[in-house]
């Protein structure tokens, strides 16, 4: 284990984790090790502990696993989801990202929303019930630049409460600028931590310089971001259990050294995309189930995201093993609640429920559909 001080950032923190020794350990994690990692006190588990959750000899025992992560989850979270939904701001893009639908050198229609037909896309969700939006975009400096995101952000926050972004990422003085423009969460996917895969992957444009992004959730705390959210695309590297002991730790750190934000970690598979990318590792239904339920169990008090990109019945599994957060009813191409169908999306959605229909399913499962859980009248 290594020790988290004042000035370590997690990029120091993750060259002194031995991911390969951790994934190695996983694979080969006995049944007494499961055993013990299952006997830790909630929050007192550690990144071995992490590895034996996420073994085989831990799959074998799944059923034990998730009832311990859902008991942890009711205890922490209560029978609560929070919902929230996507806004596609743009999908015009100056990067090339092998396994992305928006990818520059792609021939797809590609759309920016005016504020106008942003304000329009929020008002169609907020008449769904939404209070919690999610605007994203491609990385393009010029077009979806800092000032183009603060007009969204100025302009939208008029109509919902809550809203986040995952952009390109940005200095710690621009986050400040996009947090007094009403931006209280910042999302950003490393994609992957293996520093070799990801040049592998990222062949053109800023998102090349891993280290820039692998910061840019450190820069969004300081800044002052109330929440903050990682991830990696699971799949896009082979082992996957490197890059989600990686991501664990990641928001572990974050959740240590930002401890007025809430942090949460997504975990969705990667999918087939415009570019003709096919996923290298497959990652299956029921090894995603012991990811959420491992991630929880090291985790217990950071919210976890489903992403839509899993079919409904799936989804609607996994919420008791410790999902926190869903999106319903989304869409991934700019304007695609009032215009569906003008651009291209950056991935296939395999959830295509209501969001009404997601929450009748939720409440047959126990649980109740939060909206709504901060204004910015909270601020002061």
């Amino acid at each position: 284990m290594t020790t988290l001080t004042a000035h370590r950032s997690f990029s120091e923190e993750l060259v002194a984790t031995p991911l390969a020794e951790l994934s190695t350990s996983s694979l080969h994690a006995t049944p007494d090790d499961v055993t013990r990692a299952l006997a830790r006190p909630a929050g007192e588990r550690d990144l071995w502990d992490l590895a034996a959750l996420l073994s085989p000899a831990a799959g074998s025992r799944l059923e034990d696993v998730a009832a311990a992560a859902n008991r942890l989850s009711v205890r922490r979270f209560g029978r609560t989801i929070h919902m929230y939904a996507p806004i596609y701001l743009s999908n015009e893009c100056l990067t090339t990202c092998t396994y992305c639908g928006f990818a520059k050198d792609l021939d797809i229609v590609r759309r920016t929303l005016s504020v106008a037909e942003a304000v329009r896309e929020a008002e169609t969700l907020a008449s769904r019930g939404f209070r919690h939006l999610l605007l994203l975009t491609g990385e393009h400096q010029k077009l979806t630049g800092v000032e183009f995101l603060e007009q969204m952000l100025r302009a939208l926050s008029r109509v919902v409460p809550q809203l986040s972004i995952e952009v390109q990422v940005w200095s710690e003085d621009e986050y400040r600028r996009l947090a007094a423009a009403g931006c209280d969460g910042v999302v950003i996917y490393q994609e992957t931590y293996d520093r070799d895969a990801y040049a592998s992957y990222h062949l053109a444009g800023k998102k090349r310089d891993y280290d820039w992004r692998l910061g840019g959730p450190e820069r969004a705390g300081r800044a002052g971001v109330r929440r903050l959210g990682v991830g990696a695309l699971l799949g896009l590297h082979d082992p996957w259990r490197a890059d989600t002991i990686a991501t664990a730790a990641h928001a572990r750190f974050l959740a240590k050294r930002f401890w007025r934000s809430d942090v949460a970690v997504s975990l969705p598979r990667i999918r087939p995309s415009a570019s003709g990318y096919m996923p290298r590792a497959r990652v299956s239904d029921r090894e995603l189930a012991q990811i959420i339920c491992a991630m929880r169990l090291f985790l217990p008090d950071v919210g976890i995201v489903m992403s839509s990109r899993e079919a409904s019945g799936f989804r609607d599994a996994l919420v008791p093993l410790g999902v926190t957060h869903t999106s319903a009813g989304s869409h991934t191409e700019p304007g695609g609640y009032v215009e569906p169908g003008e651009a291209e999306g950056q991935f296939e959605v395999n959830d295509t429920r209501s969001p009404e229909q997601v929450a009748v399913a939720l409440g047959g499962l126990g649980y109740d559909v939060v909206w709504k859980d901060w204004d910015a009248a909270l601020r002061a």
